[in-house]
């Protein structure tokens, strides 16, 4: 049984974040305060809101529940996203601002993908917001299931009343504030993650000396009998690519990619970037040092525990009852943070173009702003639904949900910022090749044989393939004067705004 002070801190926590939701309520006027925050975000809030969107329940669950379970060959996956975050801060995050304000002030990747490319637009936005819903609602679920471990473990209830709750806590919030009340939350949430996870892994230490650590590491061995102290270099080849290439997926992610589009200039992208990648090195070097030790603890301890909640056993085990409420809160912290991104976008492509682009042209914002509240609760309850298998993986959800972006709008957002020869059907193709190769290359691979590359992660032949198609089928539709004059004005016009 928990002590009350835990329950204490954690519902003083849900009242603050339900309070930023109702003040944000009364602060969104329009549909782009609803949506983008009007496009006001510093550089502070840019990088802790993209931060606490990116690293969602998976950080704190997932990932260290990988850890413990295999060892630290999981913790390339770190070092890939690290890399690749700060590639999509540098190359991607300000032209992405500037080109979407340029294009028809975009407010959604397919809206974008739309004006950027006018010969198919009606195609790119159907399918790309087909994307979307399809991806975003199984990430929505990985969500959902966390904070059901989440509050089954703090609350001790049966799994199935667990996902309301969890479920409900977020909805709420983001139902009623929208990307204020999303951003300004994910500010104190980002703030908490980086608390939990450097105290925690420092705190074991403190416990046990580094020498326990390491002689309890060695004594234990994985199913492979190779001990947990050497699995960072005893992995295949394929195993640190696929890992590495988790990269790869933030190049088209809607949820990290809206926080650049509603940062206010590009000169605060260039500050989030600093404070954004320092944020994440601490949090996943946390995650995985939380993973590494934690298994080390419990078999010091003689315990056995489910993975992924080892960081939440953990907290239990060694902090006092008010830190580990804290703790417990930045568990549901990054839970939300990424859940409310993730419904709020699913919200927008179904409002703003499938609503608002085909069947109300003329919606007011009023109506608009309610009917994407509306959407909200439609994807919750898919995700809902997904999420009531209590067998379901944190980690196994996301990474198909994250592989699907990335390879589906990775490759075309990149060329479409930098490439004026980028054709609409090239772009078209090269979209639906990322999306059906991440469908289609478990079974592929199977029925082929090809068990070797069946280990590879599906977001490297995926992503590749889609930048092969959307290059080259383009080399065969000339882009017509209109669109490539329209492209270099955009890109001028980042080029002003750089060099302020």
């Amino acid at each position: 049984m928990l002590n009350t002070e835990i329950y204490i801190a954690f519902s003083l926590y849900l009242l603050i974040i339900l309070g930023i939701g109702v003040f944000a309520y009364f602060t969104t006027k329009n549909f782009d305060d609803y949506i983008l925050g009007g496009r006001k975000m510093g550089g502070f809030v840019t990088a802790m809101s993209a931060g606490a969107s990116d690293m969602s329940g998976w950080l704190l669950l997932g990932l260290p529940g990988a850890i413990y379970l295999t060892g630290l060959s999981q913790a390339w996956i770190a070092v890939g996203l690290t890399i690749g975050a700060y590639f999509n801060y540098r190359i991607v995050a300000g032209r992405l601002r500037v080109f979407t304000e340029h294009y028809n002030n975009a407010l959604t990747l397919p809206e974008f993908f739309a004006a950027r490319f006018p010969k198919q637009r009606k195609a790119l936005k159907i399918f790309s917001s087909v994307v979307i819903l399809f991806f975003f609602t199984i990430y929505c679920a990985s969500g959902v299931v966390g904070g059901a471990k989440l509050f089954q473990s703090l609350l001790g209830l049966d799994y199935t009343t667990a996902l309301w709750l969890g479920a409900l806590s977020t909805i709420l919030y983001t139902f009623i504030g929208g990307y204020l009340a999303v951003s300004w939350s994910d500010t104190i949430q980002a703030s908490l993650m980086i608390f939990a996870l450097v105290l925690a892994p420092v705190t074991i230490l403190v416990h046990f000396s580094w020498s326990e650590i390491v002689v309890a590491l060695e004594n234990k061995t994985n199913v492979t009998n190779i001990p947990y102290s050497n699995l960072l270099f005893n992995v295949s080849g394929i195993g640190v690519i696929s890992s590495l290439a988790w990269g790869l997926g933030y190049f088209g992610q809607p949820h990290i990619l809206a926080r650049f589009m509603a940062a206010s200039s590009v000169q605060a992208i260039n500050k989030a970037r600093t404070i954004g990648i320092i944020w994440m090195i601490l949090c996943l070097g946390g995650a995985c040092a939380v993973g590494y030790f934690g298994l080390a603890y419990f078999t010091l301890q003689g315990t056995e525990i489910q993975p992924e909640t080892v960081f939440i056993e953990v907290s239990k085990a060694i902090f006092n009852p008010w830190i580990v409420g804290i703790v417990l809160s930045a568990i549901l912290a990054a839970i939300m943070s990424t859940l409310s991104a993730q419904f709020l976008m699913c919200s927008a492509v179904l409002t703003e173009d499938f609503y608002h682009g085909f069947i109300r042209k003329n919606a007011s914002d009023k109506e608009l702003v309610i009917f994407g509240r509306l959407m909200i609760l439609v994807i919750a309850a898919v995700a809902f639904v997904i999420a009531l298998d209590p067998n379901s993986s944190v980690m196994d959800l996301v990474k198909y949900s994250w592989s699907g972006f990335g390879a589906a709008f990775g490759p075309l957002v990149i060329l479409s910022l930098f490439s004026r020869t980028i054709s609409s059907n090239g772009a078209l193709a090269g979209m639906l090749t990322g999306a059906i190769m991440v469908i289609i290359w478990s079974p592929l691979t199977s029925w082929l044989g090809w068990h070797d590359l069946a280990n590879l992660d599906v977001i490297v032949p995926a992503f590749i393939l889609s930048m092969f198609v959307t290059f080259f089928s383009s080399l065969f539709f000339p882009v017509n004067d209109e669109v490539a004059t329209k492209f270099d004005e955009a890109a001028a016009h980042f080029n002003q705004l750089k060099d302020k």
